[in-house]
C-alpha cells in the first residue's frame, strides 16, 4: 500500500473541541467492534505498511436538509479494538467537489471522510457508511458481481467522489448497495438505512467471498 495511504488528502477545517453530548456513538460503536474482531477494520503489522485500515459513519440529521452531516471514527484510530466517543468526529459540513471537510471533537475524521460525504449527498435516506478492507471480497469483485470504482481514481479525493456519484446512478448498485474501489486496495464499502444493516452487508459478501476462495482451493 503506498505511503500516501491512511492520509488526510482534503482541505480540512477542524475544532479540537468535544462533540454534542447528546450524539450517542453505542450503535455505531458495537459494529464497528464486531468489524474489528473479523479483521475487516484495525491495524496489523503486516497488512499495508502497517497502517489502520477501514472506518465506519453514521448520519446526524440536522434541521438543514442540505448540510451533509455525520460522525465517523477518527484518523489512526484503526488500531483500537473498542473506541470511546473522543475516538470519534463530528463532520458538521462536507462539500466534496471542493475538496473540503468541516468538524469538530477530540480527534480529527477519517481519511476516507470525503468519500463517505459523497456517498451522503447522493441519497438522504442514506444513514450509515461501513468501509472495510476485504481481500477476499475485493479480489472477488466480478465473481460477487459487484459495483466498483475505477482502479485508476484514489480514495479521498474529488475524483473519488465523482466516481461515487456516478457508481449510484447505476441500478446495480442501488439494488445490492456496496461497491469496491479498485484503486484502493482491498477497500470495500456498503450503506444502508441503519448501521446494523450496513454492517450485516459486509458479513454476507464476506462470507460468500470465503466461500469463492474455499471453492478455488477444493477445485
Amino acid at each position: 500500500m503506498p505511503k500516501t495511504e491512511g492520509v488526510i488528502k482534503y482541505k480540512l477545517d477542524h475544532q479540537d473541541i468535544p462533540f454534542d453530548k447528546n450524539i450517542a456513538v453505542s450503535d455505531i460503536n458495537a459494529c464497528r467492534t464486531l468489524l474489528f474482531k473479523l479483521q475487516l477494520i484495525g491495524q496489523l503489522n503486516d497488512r499495508y505498511a502497517g497502517y489502520g485500515f477501514g472506518n465506519i459513519s453514521q448520519r446526524i440529521n440536522s434541521l438543514n436538509p442540505d448540510t451533509i452531516q455525520f460522525i465517523i471514527s477518527g484518523t489512526q484510530t484503526g488500531g483500537i479494538e473498542t473506541l470511546s466517543k473522543q475516538h470519534y468526529s463530528y463532520v458538521t459540513k462536507a462539500t466534496p467537489e471542493k475538496n473540503i471537510i468541516h468538524s469538530k471533537g477530540k480527534t480529527k475524521p477519517s481519511s476516507e471522510a470525503l468519500t463517505h460525504a459523497s456517498v451522503y449527498q447522493q441519497d438522504k435516506k442514506i444513514q450509515a457508511i461501513v468501509h472495510v478492507h476485504s481481500p477476499e471480497i475485493w479480489q472477488n469483485t466480478e465473481q460477487l458481481k459487484l459495483a466498483y470504482t475505477s482502479a485508476n481514481i484514489a480514495y479521498g479525493t474529488p475524483k473519488m467522489a465523482t466516481e461515487v456519484a456516478r457508481l449510484m446512478q447505476t441500478k446495480q448498485l442501488k439494488d445490492e448497495k456496496i461497491f469496491s474501489m479498485l484503486g484502493h486496495k482491498d477497500g470495500i464499502i456498503a450503506f444502508s438505512n441503519s448501521i446494523e444493516s450496513a454492517t450485516l452487508r459486509i458479513i454476507k459478501y464476506y462470507s460468500r467471498a470465503i466461500k469463492f476462495e474455499q471453492s478455488k482451493r477444493d477445485s
